[in-house]
């Protein structure tokens, strides 16, 4: 199968490119930037991809390629970092100059180039550099320019293409039609990828990894895990899986009933449904930290797995299957690239506990490669629940990181509460589907009120509701006001300790989906 390799030197969107290509049905493989030659694997490959990258190019220690691979005669494409580490390779300058591109920018073509094929003359891209191309290198014409720096080159001789903004993102007008000009036209890669194929690979994959052990997945209630489940189920015999569901007392509202009645559903014959509210919320005492009540959840997972492990009996070398997308990676810091930045730890990747697994080649993490919207498409095609297939993302730490500060289960059942009026209201009023990601959040801070005649002073609870595509960024929902201060109302007449509602209106970035 004809496939484009990228390679990733940390950029936060780097995983972003290479689903992009696979939209158009090109396989795509992303490697650490600094592999050599030699490591690099090059069956069927029809081009290469540069990234982006948080470093300079003229920064010590920052990452380079193998620079052998513009010898190999396959077209090459440099994106923002990748543009400026292929310009200063062929003796071009880069430098930090006092006018920097981030966000919208607009790009002027000057020729007519495959890469720009059916793009129109002028687009916004979306930008993020704070360096930039000083002196074109020597060989390459110039095919655009934003309004203050060059944005495109080319060099015919090596057949190699740079472009200094991200087409990866959904920011950029045409974007996704440029990486398919560069993945079709330019590298004549044949579309052979889709879903299906991607279940076939993914099947083998944990076949021969797994063999005859067994796997025990822990299923969080949300779509990745139980999409997972799904998966392992299609690849494995069932008596090969086991599948455990914890109830950490950081649930959403009936939330235990309906992952059982799920389970059920996928026709495990091993399943286990544990009550652990009390092993979770006594070591979540006096915490507040996120990252520390993150690690704390996710040692908790692995320390209450091994303690029913032995009390049911589950063979003691089963693999740990996690479902982990590629987003939890790449924020905590575990994307392919050495460079990789850490945004926030999740719970099933930087706890250390799990990293032991993983060190020890006992993870399984069949959804790795996956963006959320492409788990939704996975898990229609394994004929899972449609309410269950499209139910808002949903953390492994649960409530743990939606109660701010410190959490307690009077505060759980505070916001268990308030969520589910959010929620139900949402399905009622059928705005949910029209949202990506919707929850509430309650604030460690109190207000002053007035109920009835009297002075209250009760909790602060914020609204969150996004769109999204991917994760990778949001934007915020432009809520109806009337629904947004009825849904308001209900919960300050319902839950008593709550006497304020507010609105987050932040987008990602610079802010996170989640407030922890």
């Amino acid at each position: 199968m004809d496939k484009i390799v990228i390679l990733d030197f940390g950029g936060q969107t780097t995983q972003l490119i290479g689903r992009r290509i696979r939209d158009k049905g090109v396989f795509t493989d992303i490697y650490h930037g600094e592999i050599t030659l030699e490591e690099l694997d090059l069956t069927d490959v029809k081009g290469i991809i540069l990234s982006g990258s948080p470093y300079s190019v003229y920064e010590e220690g920052a990452p380079e390629p193998d620079y052998r691979i513009f010898d190999l005669g396959l077209p090459i494409l440099g994106i923002c970092y990748g543009f400026q580490r292929i310009n200063t390779f062929f003796g071009g300058k880069v430098e930090s100059l006092s006018t920097k591109e981030y966000g919208r920018a607009p790009v002027q073509l000057l020729k007519k180039n495959p890469l720009f094929q059916d793009i129109k003359d002028g687009f916004l891209s979306w930008m993020s550099h704070g360096d930039s191309i000083s002196e074109v290198a020597p060989g390459f014409e110039l095919l655009g320019v934003s309004e203050h720096h060059p944005a495109a080159v080319y060099n015919s001789e090596k057949n190699i293409y740079a472009i200094q903004f991200h087409p990866e993102t959904s920011h950029c007008e045409q974007g996704f039609d440029i990486l398919g000009n560069f993945a079709l036209k330019i590298c004549k890669a044949n579309p052979e990828w889709n879903m299906d194929k991607y279940i076939e690979l993914e099947c083998n994959k944990i076949r021969q990894k797994v063999g005859d052990k067994s796997v025990l997945l822990l299923i969080s209630g949300g779509v990745d895990s139980t999409v997972a489940g799904g998966l392992l189920l299609k690849a494995l015999p069932s008596k090969q899986v086991h599948l455990m569901y914890i109830d950490t007392g950081l649930m959403r509202k009936n939330e235990s009933e309906e992952v059982a009645n799920n389970l059920k559903m996928l026709g495990a014959e091993n399943l286990y449904l544990i009550n652990a509210e009390d092993r979770f919320l006594s070591p979540l005492s006096g915490i507040e930290d996120p990252e520390a009540k993150r690690k704390i959840i996710g040692d908790m997972f692995i320390k209450v797995q091994e303690e029913e492990v032995l009390r049911n009996q589950i063979p003691s070398d089963a693999f740990l299957a996690q479902g982990t997308l590629y987003t939890d990676l790449i924020e905590s810091g575990k994307g392919v690239g050495k460079k990789a930045q850490v945004i926030k730890s999740h719970h099933n990747v930087g706890s250390p506990l799990v990293e032991a697994k993983r060190n020890a080649g006992l993870i399984i993490e069949p959804l790795e490669m996956l963006y959320k919207d492409e788990v939704r498409q996975l898990g229609a095609i394994l004929g899972l629940n449609k309410e269950v297939v499209h139910r808002h993302p949903f953390p492994g730490p649960g409530l743990g990181i939606r109660v701010l500060g410190e959490v307690s289960k009077e505060k759980c059942d505070i916001l268990r509460e308030a969520d589910w009026i959010y929620i139900n209201e949402l399905r009622k009023r059928k705005l949910y589907d029209k949202i990506w990601q919707a929850f509430a959040v309650l604030l460690p801070v109190r207000s002053v009120g007035v109920t009835g005649d009297a002075r209250d002073y009760s909790f602060v609870l914020a609204l969150r509701a996004v769109t999204s595509s991917d994760g990778m960024s949001a934007d915020v929902y432009d809520f109806p006001t009337k629904d947004l201060l009825e849904i308001s109302n209900m919960i300050t007449n319902s839950v008593k300790e709550v006497g304020r509602v507010v609105y987050d209106i932040s987008s990602k970035p610079p802010s996170t989906i989640e407030w922890e």
